[in-house]
């Protein structure tokens, strides 16, 4: 069987020049703070219905619910792995233009809790391959892309799931290798949403049965793409996010205060802020967001180890229109966050502190689907 990069430089008449291969990723590394300030933030401190005047503790809570049945039962996670694998040259009247070629696995997973066990409820995996919109002589699609899949397939010994065309204009300073990696992003992230639109379809999540998502509800959901969206499938959906940014936090007084998520006490969560990003990208979506501390700062080496940020879409028009989150849902599910905790999976993961363990355990189960680094880049 042919070599795909054989056949992509010559079903699209460009020039494979063969170089040298590298990973693109750092996804192994430690979970960092950001520390900077999005100017694209609409915030509003009161996003609640009975907000606390600063800190509420959750620790009696916790404890009454941690005999009762559980309601997070459903855990999300997606990774992918990207390679630089190949530099590809057009030609444009004496010019001749060169551009990276970059393959990703993504995987993505959903377990599910059944009688304190974990169980994988379904998983996708998929190589797929981002490369320059030049590839396609003409200035739309007009189905080029997923033609041209089909003759990958058809004449190779692996099966491409998809070709993302990046955009190569000069309208922004992001290099083509970052523009190339960030289409293998959104295309993880379109896989995390379909697995949560399936979970809705087949009626599995209601107030008994949340979804826990390892990260960022805040998908990039571009104009064309709204209507794609249903944000309405993430009533029982909360995100919870490892890595954050503390300056989003605002104290009392509105203003921008890192220093309340640093000082959050053991079991606490600070007050709901609500926020929204630019609507030409998020798609006008309005997050409820707070801090809750699920182990003791002490024990760590930056103040917001043990510190996770939560997320829950506003849904309902009540929701939207007021600006606010029920309390007692905010309680609710924080306290069975905290119920979490344990077992912890420190020495085997350098984020344990803000680890969940259902999460770590999805995590690993998907990332134990990846192809090995070597092994896949032989495959091209």
């Amino acid at each position: 069987m042919e070599k795909i990069l054989q056949i992509i430089a010559e079903e699209t008449r460009g020039k494979s020049y063969r170089t040298s291969r590298v990973e693109l990723d750092a996804e192994n590394l430690l979970a960092q703070i950001e520390y900077d300030v999005s100017t694209e933030v609409v915030l509003k401190h009161r996003g609640e219905s009975h907000p606390p005047k600063k800190y509420l503790s959750l620790e009696e809570e916790s404890k009454t619910f941690s005999g009762s049945e559980q309601i997070l039962n459903y855990f999300l996670d997606g990774s992918r792995r990207v390679f630089k694998i190949d530099d590809i040259a057009y030609v444009y009247g004496s010019r001749k233009l060169i551009y990276p070629i970059v393959a990703g696995q993504v995987v993505a997973g959903c377990c599910r809790r059944i009688d304190r066990k974990l169980h994988a409820e379904n998983f996708s995996a998929e190589i797929v391959l981002a490369v320059p919109d030049v590839t396609n002589p003409r200035s739309f699609d007009g189905g080029f892309f997923s033609a041209l899949v089909s003759r990958i397939n058809s004449r190779s010994k692996i099966k491409i799931a998809k070709l993302l065309p990046y955009d190569t204009s000069h309208k922004t300073a992001e290099k083509f290798e970052d523009r190339a990696v960030a289409k293998i992003m959104e295309h993880m992230h379109d896989t995390e949403k379909n697995l949560v639109a399936e979970l809705v379809r087949h009626g599995r999540l209601d107030q008994k049965n949340y979804l826990v998502k390892d990260g960022s509800l805040e998908y990039r959901i571009l104009p064309a793409d709204k209507k794609k969206f249903n944000a309405k499938n993430y009533s029982f959906v909360i995100g919870v996010s490892k890595k954050f940014n503390p300056m989003l936090a605002k104290d009392s007084s509105d203003k921008t205060n890192p220093g309340l998520v640093a000082d959050l006490p053991l079991f606490c969560r600070t007050p709901v802020t609500i926020f929204k990003r630019d609507d030409n990208f998020h798609g006008g979506n309005k997050f409820a967001v707070w801090y809750l501390r699920l182990r003791d700062k002490k024990y760590s080496d930056s103040p917001f180890d043990g510190v996770v940020k939560v997320e829950k879409i506003l849904v309902t028009d009540s929701e939207r229109r007021n600006e606010q989150i029920d309390s007692d849902e905010v309680n609710l599910l924080s306290a069975y966050l905290l119920n979490e905790r344990n077992p912890v999976c420190y020495g085997t993961d350098g984020r344990w502190a803000n680890h969940i363990y259902p999460i770590f355990l999805t995590e690993s189960f998907i990332k134990s689907r990846f192809i090995s680094g070597e092994t896949f880049l032989n495959l091209f």
